[in-house]
């Protein structure tokens, strides 16, 4: 076999995300099962087939599992203390407008100590693509119950079953003020991915709720393996686009409802600020 053709060959076999992903840094972090690996791929996918301007894009994770995607894609990226994703991706953002400027964080990170900075983001209309890997736990530190453990569902610091009510997040999204948002699982890669590229390329801040699951932790201590989850996925779910937000809680004992819920127009926070506070030339 000659170069020539060797080179071919090996082109050929080349990962068609290759040329976003730091090969450096691999082998990743993420257990076997875990789902963050296919919503990662979903969203590098919709970045290029969106054809922004990869050199102007930027990635923002916080801490946690999902939050080290940051360090394994090949564009600028920042990988930021705990909760505080969003703030540094709005400086981002404000600083240089024309960025698109992506968060690919997880539900602890985003909606626990990380709750209040989005809810203000999402208000001000910040243009930003907010990824929210949800695993319904604390999966990196142990296991712990988070603002997303369903009712009943067991984690470490409830053994007995979580007494509490989780956050609706799409619900908690559209009440603070995003103008678009979305649910999908790890299981529906299509849709998710189109999804992604339809928020990268919409103006204002943009919401998608990925559910993945979490073997190790949540579903060990839940008695519910990786395939077992995948099942729940297919069988307990329903495609309902423009589903009223009060029915999105997730309670796999039921059914979970899928899809695109919000896509409106309001004008950003970049837009109102240059309307009112810069100066009449």
């Amino acid at each position: 076999m000659g170069p020539t053709i060797r080179a071919d060959k090996a082109a050929a076999l080349a990962h068609p995300l290759e040329d976003l992903i730091r090969s450096d840094r691999i082998p990743h972090i993420w257990c076997s099962g875990c789902g963050i690996g296919t919503a990662f791929a979903s969203c590098l996918t919709a970045m290029k087939s969106s054809s922004i301007d990869l050199r102007k894009t930027c990635m923002v994770s916080g801490i946690g599992c999902s939050g080290r995607a940051a360090g394994y894609v090949n564009l600028d990226s920042f990988h930021t203390t705990h909760g505080r994703a969003i703030p540094f991706a709005t400086g981002l953002k404000l600083g240089n407008p024309s960025l698109n400027v992506v968060v690919f964080s997880g539900d602890g990170d985003l909606f626990a100590i990380g709750g209040n900075h989005f809810i203000h983001a999402a208000r001000r209309n910040i243009d930003l693509t907010v990824i929210c890997l949800n695993n319904l736990n604390y999966g990196m530190t142990g296991g712990q119950v988070a603002a997303t453990t369903p009712y009943l569902a067991r984690t470490t610091t409830t053994p007995s079953g979580n007494p509490e009510q989780p956050f609706n997040l799409p619900l908690l999204a559209w009440a603070s003020g995003a103008t678009y948002v979305a649910r999908w699982t790890i299981l529906h890669v299509r849709e998710l991915t189109d999804c992604i590229q339809k928020a990268i390329l919409k103006s204002g801040f943009s919401f998608i709720e990925v559910l993945g699951p979490c073997p190790i932790n949540y579903g060990r201590r839940n008695r519910e393996k990786s395939l077992q989850t995948l099942k729940l996925y297919r069988e307990r779910t329903l495609i309902r686009n423009n589903a009223d937000l009060r029915d999105l809680e997730i309670d796999f004992t039921t059914q979970v409802v899928l899809g695109e819920f919000v896509n409106k127009e309001r004008a950003t926070c970049i837009e109102n600020y240059d309307k009112v506070c810069r100066p009449p030339r």
